[in-house]
């Protein structure tokens, strides 16, 4: 995981999101959607409807970085809620990252004991 500064907020956005969309459509979703400055240093975490791959894009003062990351097996565990966005923090972002369920961590998938 990247470092972050302290006071960095993480915010999913709820429902499912279109995930072919780039940098810029993400970015555009956080303002128009979110009603969020994307520019301001906080994280936002996309999921789409498989619920295997999620992006993330943070602006780090600096310049603008898409992150993403696609579980071979589960799936990120995503509020029911729609239409808004839900704040993380980062060590319950960790859990999301992972496959693991952030609001009670357990894995979403139990591996099998090779042999």
């Amino acid at each position: 995981m990247i470092p972050m500064r302290s006071g960095v907020r993480v915010w999913l956005a709820t429902g499912h999101t279109d995930m072919r969309k780039g940098m810029q459509g993400l970015t555009l979703l956080v303002q128009e959607h979110l009603k969020r400055d994307p520019h301001g240093g906080d994280l936002y975490v996309f999921r789409g409807r498989g619920g295997g791959l999620v992006k993330i894009v943070w602006h780090d003062g600096i310049g603008l970085s898409l992150y993403a990351k696609r579980l071979e097996r589960g799936r990120f565990i995503w509020p029911a809620t729609e239409g808004g966005a839900v704040s993380l923090t980062m060590g319950q972002l960790g859990y999301l990252l992972e496959g693991i369920d952030w609001r009670n961590p357990q894995h979403s998938w139990r591996p099998t004991r090779a042999g």
